[in-house]
């Protein structure tokens, strides 16, 4: 076997492709192999392969079983589960239960015999080991990405699914669900169990914490699952309570400086791994290939470690998609992953660090060099577009590898070192670039301007030639760089001067050598390494030997008959001189002819000699010769490599074969000899792998034997009379040897020219950027037919995929006239008899007895009769091919005979119209092409297939049918697009169309696309209405600015307004003003969101904070009066004053502003619409003000105020009164304008009064406040004592008692009274108060009554009655102690009162209420009873009420305080 290998990358989007048994071995799933990789601390190798797999392997799994632990299972897209014995490497037993590809395989940590798979379409499968015995479910119908069988139960599995979704499993209740875990909106990329059979608290939020149905943590058994989905987020699960208990986001660490390839866009890739005996520390993959150390039990940034933080390049470039772990005898934990980046990497899970690197290679290795000057520095040029060049004689590191990308961008197909300078690699490429890399410089490859048409085989430094030699002596270069590409051009290119052009050397040759003909194309070249002579490799399999400097033809070998694919002269260092200049070449065929060319070097001939025998023949190989290399150890020691997947060494001058590796799956590419171990040799091929082998440690000595001619002869054994109609392809090449993986099935299968380049693809971008599904290779793989070589073991062994002959050849049409070829084929002597017979027919004049041509026995014959016996002939041929069912062909036999209309007929009826026969319709005339038309319509109208059957009404000019049929079926677009294409402007179906499209849009929700067709139909009007009802800010703002450019005022001005709104209402005022500012007729409305605005900044200090996403300069926040500052702003900014006129005239203004509505004030309107409310009313209130109208303006101004106060929001009413009335008089309300109110009205006048009284009320509180905070302001303090409960009960809409806003400061001193409090106390207010109080109360007396009859009609007991299923009833939620007291004490007069006697106190209050004035009705003061407590209480604390004023009050709560308990209770303690 092998030494050192770079594997294939492992397959990419898999869950678990990769997994290390207890051992120590490594198993990793790359396209369709298995690889084997022993791994330690220090170092890893590739240890064997297993190989049987038809797909991608999907997924991988050891046994972890003592005495198991070399038994694993794979899966793989062709929907086989494999078992494998890793010792010996060969199959032990194949499950075919899946009918889809598998994207995930587990072996049950628990039960040694259980194994479980999933596939795409949802369908989980159990294998059990030990007998072979499977049993399938169907959990869910989705597609499954991963899945993990529980470490601690059997028989519980998770499964995870593309679309998020994470399902726990019973499989030994045939997949009974046991929890559905959401919370992942996205593909669930990776599940990993807790090692610990328990769920101990972890560091988790306490909402998450909780308990699912009261269940605690201890009462259910179960234990943690770990989940990363695509979501970028790792869920913590609990399995006992079926719920997400932590969920971590990834953090974003991306390095600078890490070498990716800008041009590919990657996903995300999320794996988590749980190491064993670490019960709070979860591995998870990150963003852009970095591995993080979660720590579970603790919280914030402290929670995550990142790997290998000691160097940047420790860590994966690209992502990570798998991850397993491993501990060794030593107690070490070692962690394996494997990445995106083509790179396998071991960590350290104690310190995070990374203990090394194996490079993996994701195409197929082309070219494989080593270095002339550095010492064991080896060049790769593989398939996935990159460069790696390999240091093989590092003991640190026996993988250290450096990987070039930049500039390639295509598979590297060619290297070559330059023979003198140090570290400069020249590459070619499969599009035809050629350039070069200097490999110890970060610099990017300098590449030739230059370009091949097709794919560069091979590159060579040698001297420069004409006209380049022709350089000065400075300027002429030392070596020049030739490439021979596809195309059959060699170009010699000047290294230092790659920008300039590349000179083709066959013109050199054809002027040297007096060449007129066309030269064959050129495959290959080898320079002698002297720089003397150069040999050229033909496609037609001459090999060309020329002399430098003029490329003087010396001779040409005609050995080979095929395409030269490479040629090598023997080196000329440690040799005999009779060995420099032996030549060995490799072609198409099978054998390596080495030619020795001294004679003809030496003594150059005056004409080219032609060599046609060979010095040395060496012949073993059964395939094409790809590469070779001549041991610079050894003299006459030549390495070959071929196709039947085999390298052989040869002692060139005995002819013998001395070793041959047999360790590639595949086609063997490229070769050459270890510079420093004469044992050593460097092998690469199309299984994606680089072997170092030593020469003496293999098997064999000879190639394999060729397969094509084993299989025959096993064909000919089993069936030598074979017909050739019934061959298949059975086999494809034969079956592999019985060997367990050891000698290949060496291909027998014709090789590829050399033009052509085999059929991969391994670019990672555009993997990475159309899989779909959990089990996709990294490198796109090959497909089976170029991997006819892979071994096999003796248990799996079966054919090799070779495509069926039958398959390639192409299908030979079917017969319009089967029964006259039937006829052609019967035996001899009848045919010639019909020989005798159709001369008796043409040349006698009575034909031979029977003899009818075209009919009978003789229907073959009418094809060589006259017409008449043609037509006998089509007639039997028709009503063959209708017993068959081919109406195609009687169809063609009636047009070839002229009938055509019956031929149309035929087809309509049977429905077998096609484009070809209407073509051909109009040879029958127009009434039969029309008719064929317009059933070839309702033939496509049945497939469905309307835009070809609109079209073919319009080729015979039915424009309105077609469009009818386009709009019949909802085609709107095409049929309006057909009207305006060709019927008249004014066509009125097209805004019926333009209608109908709409109506289905909007019904869609399309709204926009809806308001383009009524546009297009001249209904503006609808199309701003349909805008609109999406009802959001950018819909209403299109809709009112369409509608005022289309001429509809009313609706622009109407949308503007709504739109307007809602901005104010998000505090977009600037955004609100330039909505109104469009529309003309909507300037007051600009003036109510001005003084709306102010009010806002205004009371900033009361409402509750709000973002204010943009304000005008001019409403600063600030307390000043509000009335002043609007005037001066509308004046300034708006233009309206006094003496504006026209649209700006203030009554007209006022007038237009009275129409807004203004609903009723309630607890359920939010405080900023209660705002907008109050400041309409302040907008009319300034409006009033210049129109010096005293009424309206103090009517208008109480409304302000009363509008936040009866909306429950007392704060907002007392600063808003503040902010008017800074001074306490409401007659005041301007400094600025002097202005004193003097209402007439006397609806005025009691609106004056009621403002006046309220804004005493809420300085009496103030002051109320300040005495119970022994004079100190308070905010949000509490009432006194002594009147709590009153002021609870009777303070209006939640009144002052409740929390609010800052009090403004002290005033005045704490003994007297700054007000006139006598205003509080009227004595016509009290009594219209005590009677609403009393309709209050006997309105809920008769509500309780009406419920304890509904009870008592229903069989309900009494509120007051016990009952066993509930507690006795309670007292309402309002009511307080003191109620319930009362309602004890007046229980036995409650009881004796009738419906009738309190309907009568109902009429009685009542009328009293009709009787008193509807101006204190309309404008009612504060609480008359709750303002006498309050000013008792501070005469109690103070002497700040005069003694007539407390006199006034005791009077009236003697007289109205009666009614009401709390108040009794209150009373006695202030009037005692």
């Amino acid at each position: 076997m092998h030494e050192r290998s770079l594997p294939a990358s492992p397959n990419w989007y898999c869950s678990r492709c990769s997994d290390v048994s207890s051992s120590g071995l490594l198993g990793v799933g790359a396209k369709y192999i298995i690889y084997l990789i022993d791994v330690s601390a220090s170092s890893c190798r590739v240890v064997g392969e297993l190989v049987g797999h038809k797909d991608l392997v999907s997924g991988f799994s050891f046994c972890q079983h003592a005495g198991q632990s070399h038994i694993c299972v794979s899966s793989s897209g062709d929907g086989s589960i494999r078992f494998w014995d890793s010792e010996s490497k060969i199959l032990i037993r194949e499950h075919a239960a899946h009918q889809s590809p598998v994207s995930a395989v587990h072996w049950s940590p628990v039960d040694k015999n259980l194994v479980v798979s999933g596939d795409e379409k949802g369908v989980v499968v159990c294998h059990w080991y030990h007998t072979g015995d499977t049993a399938s479910f169907f959990p869910e119908p989705r597609t499954i990405f991963c899945l993990s069988c529980s470490p601690h139960i059997w028989n519980c599995v998770a499964v995870g699914y593309k679309d998020g979704m994470i399902v726990l499993i019973d499989v030994s209740r045939k997949g009974e669900v046991m929890h559905r875990l959401r919370g992942h909106d996205d593909e669930i990329h990776s599940l990993a169990w807790a090692p610990l059979a328990n769920e101990d608290a972890l560091h988790t939020r306490p909402e998450d914490s909780e308990a699912t149905n009261g269940v605690s943590a201890g009462e259910e058994k179960g234990c943690y699952l770990a989940s990363g989905s695509k979501d970028q987020t790792v869920r913590i699960w609990s399995t006992a309570k079926g719920k997400g208990v932590m969920t971590l986001k990834l953090p974003y660490v991306k390095r600078r400086g890490s070498a990716v390839d800008p041009g590919v866009k990657e996903r995300l890739w999320l794996n988590v791994h749980w190491p064993k005996g670490r019960a709070t520390q979860l591995v998870s993959s990150c963003f852009s290939g970095e591995l993080v150390m979660w720590d579970l039990s603790r919280a914030g940034k402290q929670r995550w470690t990142l790997f290998g933080t000691s160097s940047d390049s420790q860590n994966h470039s690209r992502i990570v998609f798998n991850m397993s772990s491993v501990q060794l005898p030593d107690g070490k934990e070692l962690l394996v992953s494997t990445s995106m980046d083509r790179e396998m990497k071991c960590w350290d899970l104690a310190s995070l660090e990374c203990c090394w690197t194996l490079p993996t290679l994701g195409g197929f290795v082309y070219a494989l060099t080593f270095s002339p000057v550095g010492t064991g520095c080896l060049a790769l040029g593989v398939g996935d577009s990159m460069i790696r060049v390999w240091n093989t004689l590092t003991t640190q590191n026996q993988y250290d590898t450096r990987t070039f990308w930049q500039g390639i961008k295509s598979k590297v197909t060619a290297l070559a070192w330059h023979p003198t300078k140090e570290g400069s690699l020249s590459f070619g490429t499969d599009d035809g670039k050629v350039g070069i890399y200097e490999v110890f410089s970060n610099k990017p490859p300098h590449i030739s301007s230059s370009y091949h048409r097709k794919t560069v085989y091979t590159l060579a430094w040698g001297p420069p030639v004409p006209p380049m030699s022709f350089g000065a002596a400075g300027g002429k270069p030392t070596y020049s760089l030739y490439s021979c590409a596809g195309e059959g051009v060699i170009l010699q290119h000047d290294p230092s001067k790659l920008s300039g052009e590349a000179s083709d050397i066959d013109k050199l040759i054809k002027d040297t050598n007096n060449i007129k003909h066309k030269l064959s194309p050129h495959t290959d070249l080898s320079w002698k390494p002297d720089g003397k002579v150069v040999a050229i490799g033909n496609e037609d399999g001459c090999i060309d030997v020329f002399q430098a400097p003029s490329l003087k033809l010396l001779c040409s070998i005609q050995q080979h008959h095929k395409i030269i694919n490479t040629l090598r002269w023997h080196h000329d260092h440690g040799s005999p001189p009779e060995l420099h200049c032996l030549l060995a070449s490799g072609s198409c065929n099978a054998v390596v002819y080495v030619h020795d060319l001294r004679s003809v070097i030496e003594a150059p001939p005056d004409s080219p000699a032609v060599l046609t025998e060979p010095y040395r023949r060496l012949c073993g190989h059964t395939a094409k010769i790809t590469g070779m290399a001549w041991s610079p150890h050894h003299s006459a020691r030549l390495v070959t490599a071929s196709y039947d997947g085999t390298a052989q060494v040869w002692d060139v001058l005995e002819e013998a074969a001395v070793s041959n590796y047999r360790g590639h799956a595949g086609y063997l590419l490229c070769v050459d000899w270890s510079p420093v171990d004469p044992d050593v040799i460097w092998t690469g091929g199309k299984d994606f792998t680089v072997q170092e082998w030593n020469i003496s440690k293999q098997e064999f000595t000879k190639p394999p034997k060729g397969k094509k001619m084993v299989d025959l002869r096993e064909k000919k054994k089993t069936n030598p009379k074979q017909k050739k109609g019934n061959k298949k392809a059975t086999g494809g090449g034969g079956s592999a040897s019985p060997e367990a993986n050891g000698e290949p099935a060496t291909g027998g299968a014709k090789a590829a020219t050399r033009q052509e380049l085999s059929g991969e693809d391994e670019r990672e971008g555009v993997v990475g950027a159309t899989t779909s599904g959990p089990a996709t290779s990294g490198p796109a793989t090959p497909p089976p037919a170029t991997f006819e070589m892979q071994r096999k073991s003796s248990a799996a062994v079966k054919s090799k995929e070779k495509p069926d002959s039958t398959v390639l050849k192409k299908k030979k049409p079917r017969s319009m006239l089967p029964l006259s070829t039937s006829m052609d084929h019967r035996p001899k002597e009848e045919l010639l008899r019909d020989c005798i017979t159709l001369a008796s027919v043409r040349h006698d004049d009575a034909p031979p007895a029977g003899c009818v041509p075209g009919r009978g026995d003789h229907i073959h014959l009418g094809l060589f009769a006259d017409r008449q016996a043609l037509y006998h002939m089509f007639e039997a041929e028709e009503e063959g091919h209708v017993e068959a069912g081919h109406y195609d062909s009687v169809v063609y036999l009636r047009l070839w005979s002229g009938d055509l209309q019956g031929a149309l007929q035929l087809a309509t009826e049977r429905g077998e119209l096609n484009d070809h026969l209407l073509s051909v319709a109009p040879m029958a005339g127009f009434e039969a092409w029309s008719r064929a038309a317009e059933a070839f319509v309702k033939q496509l109208c049945l497939q469905e297939q309307y835009l070809k059957a609109a079209s073919h009404l319009l080729s015979i000019n039915k424009v309105y049918e077609a469009v009818d049929l386009l709009r019949s079926h909802k085609l709107y677009r095409e049929a309006i697009a057909l009207v305006k294409a060709r019927l008249p402007a004014d066509e009125p179906a097209l805004k019926e169309l333009y209608t109908c499209w709409a109506a289905m849009l909007e019904k869609d929700g399309h709204f926009s696309a809806a308001a383009k067709c009524h546009l297009a139909a001249g209904a503006s009007f609808d199309a701003a209405k349909v805008i609109a009802r999406k009802n959001d800010v950018p819909s209403l703002r299109a809709a009112a600015g369409l509608a005022r450019i289309s001429g509809e005022a009313a609706l622009a001005q109407s949308l503007a307004l709504r739109c307007a709104k809602d901005l104010a209402a998000a505090q977009d005022w600037v955004g609100a003003d330039e909505v109104l500012d469009s529309q003309d007729r909507l300037l007051v409305h600009r003036l109510h969101l001005c003084v709306a605005e102010l009010l806002a900044a205004m009371l900033q200090d009361v409402i509750p904070p709000a973002p204010c996403v943009s304000g005008h300069p001019w409403a600063p926040p600030g307390r000043r009066r509000i009335l002043d500052h609007a005037r001066d702003v509308w004046e300034e900014r708006f233009g309206v004053s006094r003496e504006s006129a026209g649209h700006r005239g203030v009554r007209a203004l006022l007038q237009e502003l009275k129409s807004a509505e203004s609903p009723t004030p309630s607890a359920n309107i939010p405080l900023r619409q209660v705002l907008l409310y109050s400041s309409l009313h302040l907008t009319r209130a300034v409006l009033s003000w210049l129109l010096d109208d005293d009424g309206q303006l103090t009517k208008e101004l109480w409304q302000a105020a009363a509008w936040p106060r009866d909306a429950g929001h007392f704060w907002v009413s007392a600063e808003l009164c503040r902010l008017l009335f800074p001074d306490g008089d409401v007659s005041v309300c301007s400094t600025k304008h002097p202005k004193t109110l003097h209402p007439a009205e006397e609806e005025a006048k009691a609106a004056a009064s009621s403002l006046q009284a309220f804004v005493h009320y809420h300085r009496l509180y103030e002051r109320w406040w300040r005495s119970s905070a022994g004079g100190q302001p308070t905010q949000n303090g509490p009432s006194p004592p002594a009147a709590e409960d009153e002021a609870k009960d009777r303070a209006p809409n939640g009144g002052p008692s409740g929390s609010g806003g800052s009090v403004c400061p002290v005033a005045g001193r704490l003994h007297e009274l700054d007000f006139d409090a006598s205003l509080l106390l009227s004595e016509a207010h009290a009594a219209y108060q005590l009677t609403h109080r009393s309709v209050r109360e006997i309105q809920e007396r008769l509500a309780t009554m009406v419920l304890q009859h509904s009870r008592v009609q229903g069989g309900q007991p009494e509120p007051g009655e016990k009952r066993d299923d509930g507690p006795s009833a309670t007292p309402a939620a309002g009511e307080t102690s003191d109620k319930r007291d009362s309602a004890d004490a007046g229980k036995s007069t409650e009881d004796q009162e009738t419906l009738m006697s309190l309907s009568a106190k109902m009429t009685t209050y009542q009328k009293e209420l009709a009787d008193l004035p509807n101006t204190i009705k309309m404008y009612p003061h504060p609480d008359v009873v709750e303002c006498s407590l309050v000013l008792l209480h501070l005469g109690k604390s103070s002497a700040s009420p005069s003694g007539s004023l407390q006199q006034e009050a005791k009077d009236l709560l003697h007289k109205y305080g009666t009614s009401s308990p709390s108040v009794l209770k209150a009373s006695r303690r202030l009037l005692s």
